[in-house]
């Protein structure tokens, strides 16, 4: 009875090891399109005799392995997997995709002498038509260059499979949906801050403050990467080619506090209904120009005592009293 049965067996299983596509097949579809693979299984894949190409990935998916980068990129095989797990079974039968953990199959690591994961290999046909006109039938490495992105990945194991894998990045929804809560957030703003961009002081305070920082030496200081001040509380660095930011805040000051005062002159002061207050501010802002003008030029003398020096020796010559600077002031 016994020898009845096993000669009734015999034949299913000469056809279970005739057909090894379909034994690879049936595990593909059991794994979600990725074969989980042993040593025995993997000895199959990469059979010699093999009519078909195939894709697997070494790694080590174990926390007591502690490899970050195999968790990392495992999503990203597992998606381009499950994208070549919808072409049809024709072409799909054609290419494998198979995943062999270190604690699976370390008799296969040893063999292949890896000592890192994660490594993928791309294993071509060794026999049939798709087999390499050249030969070659060892595997080829993945080169991670360009990080663990599935996208470089599926378009480098598409060489390998054949028709292309029809992978395409997911949609972010996440993204356009930030994108579109700052268009409506910034709508809404838009219609109470509209007042304040079609107001014409607005731009006008911006024109002057870009005008200060750029007239100020700021940029020059930037670039350069001058220090703030200099050593002994200097902050006023000699010559026309060195400048230090405490200088930059003190020039833009001035240029600001001179600026100031001529718009009042000019735009205030003439129409003041009272002669009495409109004589008071004349006076208050001339001032003011006259003194930070001052300022401003004795700011020069200290900055450039060269010049001044032969400002005086020619005032000398010519026997004219040179004063140096208007409004004569010490810093």
């Amino acid at each position: 009875m016994k020898s009845l049965l096993a000669l009734l067996s015999l034949p299913i299983c000469l056809a279970a090891v005739a057909d090894p596509i379909q034994q690879l097949s049936d595990l593909a579809k059991a794994g979600n399109g990725v074969i989980k693979l042993d040593t025995s299984t993997f000895d199959l894949l990469t059979s010699p005799k093999r009519t078909w190409s195939a894709s697997v990935q070494l790694t080590a998916m174990d926390p007591r392995r502690k490899c970050s980068p195999c968790r990392e990129f495992d999503p990203s095989w597992n998606a381009v997997a499950k994208a070549w797990a919808t072409v049809p079974k024709a072409h799909r039968d054609e290419h494998f995709f198979a995943t062999l953990d270190f604690d699976n199959g370390q008799t296969t690591f040893q063999k292949l002498g890896l000592q890192s994961a994660p490594v993928v290999f791309a294993y071509p046909a060794a026999q049939g038509p798709r087999a390499p006109t050249n030969g070659k039938v060892s595997p080829s490495k993945y080169d991670f260059t360009n990080g663990f992105d599935p996208a470089p990945l599926a378009e480098s194991l598409s060489k390998h499979t054949p028709i292309p894998i029809p992978y395409s990045d997911p949609i972010d929804w996440g993204k356009y949906i930030t994108i579109g809560v700052v268009v409506f957030c910034a709508m809404i703003s838009l219609l109470y801050v509209r007042p304040i961009l079609q107001s014409r002081w607005t731009w006008a305070i911006i024109t002057v403050g870009i005008s200060l920082v750029m007239t100020s030496g700021y940029m020059f200081t930037r670039i350069r990467g001058s220090p703030y001040s200099g050593g002994g509380g200097n902050w006023i660095a000699a010559g026309y080619q060195n400048q230090f930011g405490q200088e930059v805040n003190v020039v833009a000051s001035i240029y600001g506090l001179l600026s100031l005062s001529f718009l009042m002159l000019v735009m205030v002061v003439p129409y003041q209904s009272s002669a009495g207050r409109q004589r008071l501010q004349v006076y208050l802002w001339t001032g003011v120009f006259v003194v930070v003008y001052s300022v401003l030029v004795s700011l020069f003398r200290v900055k450039n005592r060269g010049t001044y020096i032969l400002l005086q020796i020619s005032a000398s010559i010519t026997n004219n009293n040179f004063i140096g600077y208007p409004f004569k002031m010490f810093l």
